[in-house]
């Protein structure tokens, strides 16, 4: 009877995970399409299917895309560094993970954030920069493990692992060469030596997913599963937020590479919450006990955003709380959806095609993010661009179609054996 209940549990457990790489499947396909359908004339897209104007009060769909990611990232903290900690490994080692990930996740971010760099100024096309910069992210970080059939090969498995490490360093090669070279239409560079300076802007959606990241991951390793201490962490991190209004930080020296207030402080906390829950997730419990509790978690951080929002009102530019608040409350509401849906104790039955999908989703972002420079260079751009002229209809289907085919191209390359680890 307790081995039957043991199994029934990790079942539970298993199943609750892969709701969670569903919805990251769901939030991947939702980013790609409406980063594609940005590139469509407004005068065709609904206000509802576009960013909240910047200096407004409010959010659409599209604003809850990003926020999203940051909560489910903060919800695979939990279980990814469970696991190394069960094995063993010492904090050190962990903690070096963590920082070795975020530097990853802001080095592709800086790079991504410059943008396609001016003809003119460097003197060759930018378009093959943009897509060497972007395929050698994908080689750096990648990490190819050989089908079952030559896992048993140990020469076959050691030429790979060689294969793979040159193609690394290569990549890492022409990543630093990229970014030397990099110029700007204002001719600024990415590197500049004297004096010593990156030029990062606002480190790009990879950067901010790395600081939230790190943040989130530190609170972990220190409070583990201690749920008040996780909570007190989130009130915390959102009160940066008003003290980097007031000034609190005007002339502390992190506040000069990286928002305190908004990075650190409020999006940071997004992740966290999402730490929160998937905490309570890996705890176990029955159903009902893990109904209540997210419901609660739901209706304290939609409750919060109504109580906050006459200070700064809702707005994704800025993330002020009751973005992010509402933010965690739509994205918990939707994992509880999910899950809620499907035979929780039969993960078989869980969309396959979104959690494969939703297990690395950096690499249908990056390939996304590559795609407008590959169609420039193959000449495809602009017959690209008329589908999405031709009506609503058309553009919808054309992202949609991109999304899709995105995502199922990643899947594949998951199966050969090919992962991207960011």
């Amino acid at each position: 009877m307790t081995a039957s209940r043991s199994e029934s549990e990790t079942a539970q457990k298993a199943a609750r995970i892969l709701s969670i790489d569903a919805l990251r499947g769901i939030v991947m396909f939702t980013m790609i399409f409406v980063n594609d359908l940005a590139g469509v004339s407004p005068t065709l897209i609904p206000w509802w299917m576009r960013h909240f104007k910047a200096d407004g009060n409010g959010m659409t769909f599209v604003d809850l895309v990003f926020p999203a990611f940051l909560f489910l990232v903060g919800m695979s903290i939990p279980f990814a560094l469970d696991s190394r900690l069960r094995r063993g490994e010492p904090i050190r080692r962990t903690l070096l993970h963590i920082l070795a990930r975020t530097a990853s996740l802001l080095l592709i971010g800086v790079l991504m954030v410059n943008e396609s760099p001016d003809a003119t100024q460097m003197g060759w096309s930018p378009a093959l920069w943009t897509l060497l910069m972007y395929g050698s992210a994908l080689l750096a970080f990648c990490d190819f493990v050989p089908s079952k059939s030559k896992r048993g090969d140990c020469v076959a498995t050691s030429r790979v692992k060689w294969i793979q490490r040159f193609l690394q360093a290569s990549a890492f090669l022409t990543l630093a060469v990229l970014a030397w070279t990099f110029r700007a239409s204002d001719g600024h560079r990415i590197i500049q030596l004297d004096p010593f300076s990156i030029h990062t802007e606002w480190y790009g959606i990879l950067g901010l997913i790395g600081w939230a990241y790190l943040v989130a991951a530190g609170v972990f390793l220190v409070f583990r599963h201690h749920r008040t201490a996780l909570l007190g962490s989130i009130v915390l991190l959102f009160c940066l937020y008003p003290a980097d209004r007031a000034g609190l930080f005007r002339n502390f020296w992190l506040s000069h590479y990286v928002g305190i207030g908004e990075t650190l402080g409020s999006q940071a906390a997004i992740s966290v919450a999402g730490v929160l829950l998937a905490s309570r997730i890996a705890s176990g419990g029955s159903k009902n006990e893990l109904l209540r509790f997210t419901l609660l978690f739901i209706a304290a951080c939609s409750t919060a955003a109504l109580l906050l929002h006459g200070l700064y009102g809702i707005n994704k530019n800025s993330a002020t709380p009751s973005w992010c608040l509402w933010a965690c409350a739509i994205t918990a509401a939707m994992w509880l959806t999910l899950h809620w849906t499907c035979d929780k104790e039969t993960p078989d039955r869980i969309s396959r095609s979104l959690v494969l999908a939703g297990g690395n989703v950096l690499l249908p972002y990056l390939l996304s993010e590559m795609l407008p420079s590959a169609l420039d260079l193959l000449g495809l751009s602009a017959g690209y661009g008329r589908i999405g002229e031709l009506g609503l209809g058309a553009a919808i289907a054309r992202s949609g179609g991109c999304a899709l085919l995105i995502l199922a191209f990643s899947v594949q390359l998951n199966r050969s054996g090919f992962r991207l680890r960011l």
